[in-house]
């Protein structure tokens, strides 16, 4: 998995430190104008502000996390980005740089500038919302078998789980007292669910296609922020805009999946991995603040994390999953 450079490197330092009057710097250096007026958009893992330039348009600066990605893996995404806009999916690939570039670098910290799309980040789906998303990601879907990716992870058990569990208990992380439920909990998962992600078959997917990462238009959904773009299931995007894990929830996912194979093949088994890839998430979720921790906005945000209660609840809420996985 992606990881981060030494927090104490000149690179790691710069990106803690980046302000919106050092962003507004940056674009200028780049060959734009801007006005010095700004917000900060939430993101964690990267830095995200949009920035209002000298022509009244406004442009989203994204500044990358030192570390996480080769040059090679975020070209990636922007080449995809432009294959998926060519096809008339609506997304926001990054714009050209002075130099022709999408991806850019000023003091050690890599960036890309994209128009910012008006519009507002559903709350809930409709089904004629559903059914436009479920068209709309098999496209997305249809694209990525075709589209060949060499520098980004393969989803494996091995990556979501084993590796992340071996660096919380590693760090320290996890209180003593419960080290070991926690341990078994993750064990007692990986017994259960390992079969079912035998030979299981992956495809360049969004990874982390949310309905924070949804931005409803006049003209339909933008899709956002493929940051996390992998080799992996599709159903991964599909729970993930459907999420509950009620009656409704699959109701609102069965709805999707009816749009979505009016456009492309899915393969109805990958329904049995919705609760365990619920319950990867958690873990992976957890190492992913561990791991940055040394960023104060981390510790800003996820101030409760490392409590007694948190480990508590991780630990309940893994033997919730195993439950649910039968």
């Amino acid at each position: 998995m992606s990881g981060e450079v030494d927090p104490q490197s000149p690179q790691t330092s710069a990106f803690h430190k980046l302000t919106p009057l050092a962003v507004a710097q940056f674009i200028t250096q780049g060959g734009r104008g801007a006005t010095g007026m700004f917000q900060i958009l939430n993101s964690y893992e990267n830095r995200v502000y949009a920035l209002m330039m000298d022509d009244g348009s406004q442009l989203i600066g994204k500044f990358y996390r030192p570390g996480r990605w080769s040059d090679e893996a975020i070209i990636e995404e922007h080449q995809f980005l432009a294959k998926l806009e060519d096809a008339g999916v609506l997304v926001a690939p990054p714009l050209d740089l002075p130099d022709g570039s999408t991806l850019g670098l000023i003091h050690g910290i890599r960036y890309a500038l994209f128009e910012r799309i008006p519009g507002r980040e559903p709350q809930e789906l409709d089904p004629d919302q559903l059914e436009r998303i479920g068209h709309d990601l098999a496209m997305i879907h249809s694209i990525g078998r075709n589209f060949h990716l060499r520098h980004r992870p393969v989803f494996t058990l091995d990556a979501w789980a084993e590796t992340n569990l071996q660096f919380l208990l590693d760090h320290g992380t996890i209180p003593e007292e419960f080290e070991d439920a926690y341990e078994d909990a993750v064990d007692e998962l990986l017994d259960a669910i390992s079969p079912l992600f035998v030979e299981l078959p992956v495809q360049p997917i969004h990874g982390d296609c949310h309905l924070g990462n949804l931005i409803w238009t006049h003209a339909g959904p933008y899709f956002l922020d493929f940051d996390d773009m992998v080799l992996g299931p599709p159903v991964q995007d599909i729970w993930l805009i459907a999420p509950s894990y009620d009656s409704d929830g699959v109701r609102q996912r069965q709805v999707l999946l009816d749009a979505y194979q009016c456009d492309a093949p899915f393969d109805s088994r990958q329904l049995d991995l919705v609760e365990p890839l619920r319950a990867l998430r958690f873990i992976h979720f957890s190492a992913w603040i561990a791991r940055r921790w040394s960023d104060p906005y981390f510790r800003h945000a996820f101030d409760y994390f490392g409590s007694a209660e948190y480990w508590r609840n991780e630990v309940a809420d893994l033997h919730e999953q195993i439950r649910r996985i039968g």
